[in-house]
């Protein structure tokens, strides 16, 4: 997605209104109880998902060719789409919030959960598989996916995998699942999306991988 300067702060505090929202319905409360984290701890790592989202680590530039104009769906809503300019290459990076944020969460999960690696590695799998098969890239934006495609494949498939950690089970599926299967995996079709930036993790996919974890959660 091209990044406007003031988008991601949007976002960011859009996702954290929605983050104090869901504490005071106690939402954030059952996943964190469902997860076996204290809410002092979770709502600091929370946060920091939250901030980390404004931050990309680039990675790599490449060459990439611009959309044809017919191919770059119309700009709708009250926002603009962002107009950082495309110069023939992408830079391709790793979003804090979005990306490693999640993975050391999941990483945390599975060596204190007492999650098999077997499940963790058929979870994260089918649900790649998935979010792969969902996801389209979309020309002068990024990669899209429905929202709740990703948390309902994790969550069905944490329940049938290992019902007992079915909640830790479903966030690292969720997840990683997202990463893997709408990020890196369409790492190959960036040079055809006429973008200056594709953070994995970033912009477009932080609130999916944030929608993820929560409702896979909830679900499982």
């Amino acid at each position: 997605m091209r990044p406007h300067p003031l988008l991601p702060l949007l976002l960011a505090g859009l996702a954290l209104l929605f983050l104090i929202l869901f504490i005071q319905l106690g939402i954030i409360r059952l996943v964190l109880d469902k997860l076996g984290l204290s809410a002092d701890g979770a709502f600091s790592l929370l946060l920091l998902f939250l901030l980390g989202s404004l931050v990309n680590l680039p990675l790599v530039r490449v060459r990439a060719e611009a959309p044809a104009e017919s191919d770059i769906p119309r700009r709708r809503g009250l926002l603009p789409w962002p107009q950082r300019p495309f110069t023939g290459e992408t830079l391709i990076a790793i979003n804090l919030g979005g990306a490693l944020g999640p993975l050391l969460l999941s990483i945390y999960l599975f060596l204190n959960s007492g999650i098999g690696p077997l499940p963790v590695v058929l979870g994260v799998a089918v649900t790649s598989f998935i979010s792969y098969h969902f996801s389209r890239p979309v020309p002068g934006l990024g990669i899209a996916m429905p929202v709740l495609i990703a948390p309902l494949a994790a969550a069905l498939v944490a329940i049938l995998l290992d019902p007992a950690h079915s909640a830790p089970l479903a966030y690292i599926s969720g997840t990683l699942g997202v990463l893997i299967g709408a990020d890196i995996l369409r790492l190959k079709d960036i040079r055809k999306l006429g973008v200056p930036l594709a953070a994995i993790g970033g912009a477009g996919t932080f609130d999916g991988i944030f929608i993820t974890g929560i409702v896979a959660v909830l679900l499982a």
